[in-house]
């Protein structure tokens, strides 16, 4: 019985430290780094496909992150994707290549 209350108290533990390294991956600081859009998903043929299984995301600076699409038909829908998200980033496409440009954290941006 005790046993078993603590198997399953150290299952949930484990569940709550993985959830949080999750959220902490996806802070924003003023760093470009690719597991800020590991949260997006792109409609790619009637699924909905993480970010990463359809392009190379890469940071190229401090403040860009670049897109390399695998599919150069599918680029307008990654960069309606990224724009549709709550992260306030405007891509701009250049063939299968999509450049993020991170902006300067504000005060607001913080405490969102």
């Amino acid at each position: 019985m005790i046993n078993e209350i603590k198997q399953d108290a150290q299952e949930r533990m484990e569940k709550s430290v993985e959830a949080l390294k999750n959220n902490l991956a996806k802070v924003r600081t003023g760093r470009a780094h690719p597991s800020l859009l590991s949260g997006i998903s792109v409609e790619y043929y009637g699924t909905q496909t993480p970010l990463n299984q359809v392009g190379n995301v890469v940071a190229e600076d401090a403040r860009t992150l670049a897109i390399t699409v695998f599919d150069k038909e599918l680029a307008p829908k990654v960069e309606k994707a990224i724009m549709q998200s709550d992260l306030g980033l405007n891509p701009m496409s250049a063939g299968t290549v999509i450049r993020i440009p991170l902006p300067p954290l504000t005060e607001e941006r913080r405490k969102d």
